[in-house]
């Protein structure tokens, strides 16, 4: 595999963790600031049965951070309209450790406090954008054709999804379908794929979530796989911490083939349930597509909020707790996000390292 493939994945992850940048203050004296403009969250509320609880209020949430109480900004239910709780980001959120974003995060809190603190922002968040990422290596010899009736069907039945991607991976990554409101031409993606070779699932994901990254609004991330990794050179606590500050659910379909191996089950599970979303394993088709409707159904139910974070001199991992108060505390169970780690900014480089990215990048 071409060099530069793994060298890109180094740069992306010292980029967004801020890892490398933390090497390089200690060579060169660079000062850094953490940004930290508004914080996501999807957050899934369900009882004892696993039923989904519809109709809670902001009022049924408290939201932490390292402690610290957060106030929501914006709150939906569903697939329904945001609404603004807060038409102006605390005062105190613009210093401390807001960093790159605190000067923008003025300006729009201007421009909103003459606004209806309790706004309908409408076609703000119309829904989540799906990035679905397809297992074509050769652990998926059997029950290939299956598993593409399953995908397609699943991109057809997103009704309330703003739009779709469509991307598949063995060694590498293959942007089938890049973000569209054309199902077609996502059907028409996941039918032209090919069996390959060997799986680098954690590579690709990676690659995966960096695109998704790159747009506002909900995004979710659908994983397809059919066996372990055995070609990636990112480890998997690398990619769930990426998925986590970004806020990025990832959702995991495996099949019966990839439980058999314990460790990747294990990993399955907790990259999932860190990042707020859910791992099956599939043992039939029939039951892939069930998995399939269980993540339509879980998108159409979660509760979406946005706070902006109050100072927190913690530039590292920041643990996110939400709880539901009164009558619904102990009755009901929460499923979100379990933290994030504030992207750090070197200052005076920021270009060079965007422009180092894209003349690593492969053609």
């Amino acid at each position: 595999m071409d060099k530069r493939y793994f060298v890109l994945l180094a740069v992306v992850l010292g980029l967004l963790s801020g890892s490398g940048n933390r090497m390089a203050a200690q060579q060169d004296g660079t000062r850094f600031r953490v940004s930290v403009d508004l914080v996501q969250l999807n957050v899934a509320v369900t009882d004892s049965k696993g039923n989904y609880i519809t109709g809670l209020k902001p009022t049924d949430f408290v939201i932490s951070e390292d402690g610290i109480a957060e106030k929501i900004a914006t709150f939906e239910e569903g697939n329904g309209p945001t609404r603004r709780l807060m038409g102006v980001a605390p005062e105190t959120a613009k210093g401390g450790g807001a960093g790159a974003g605190a000067a923008s995060r003025a300006e729009n809190a201007s421009n909103a406090s003459s606004q209806d603190p309790n706004e309908t922002l409408g076609e703000a968040i119309a829904g989540a954008n799906v990035f679905i990422l397809f297992d074509t290596s050769n652990y998926m010899y059997r029950g290939f054709v299956f598993a593409q009736d399953a995908i397609s069907d699943f991109v057809r039945s997103l009704e309330t999804a703003d739009k779709v991607a469509f991307y598949s991976y063995s060694r590498d990554l293959y942007r089938s379908a890049p973000l569209t409101a054309d199902r077609s031409e996502v059907v028409k993606g996941v039918r032209t794929t090919v069996a390959g070779d060997d799986a680098a699932l954690y590579n690709s994901l990676l690659l995966t979530l960096k695109d998704a990254s790159s747009f506002t609004g909900r995004k979710v991330v659908v994983v397809f796989s059919n066996g372990p990794d055995n070609a990636s050179m990112v480890p998997p606590e690398d990619v769930a911490e990426l998925a986590q500050s970004t806020g990025i659910p990832i959702y995991m379909i495996s099949t019966r083939e990839a439980k058999l191996e314990p460790v990747s089950t294990v990993v399955f599970e907790r990259m999932t349930a860190a990042t707020g979303g859910k791992a099956y394993f599939a043992n039939s088709w029939r039951d892939e597509r069930k998995a399939f409707a269980s993540i339509r159904d879980d998108l159409g139910h979660l509760y979406s909020f946005s706070y902006y974070p109050e100072p927190n001199p913690n530039r590292g991992w920041r643990a996110i707790n939400v709880r539901l108060v009164g009558e619904h505390a102990k009755k009901y169970h929460v499923r979100t996000r379990n933290g994030y780690r504030p992207q750090i900014n070197r200052l005076p480089a920021e270009s060079t390292a965007a422009s180092s990215v894209s003349q690593l990048a492969p053609n």
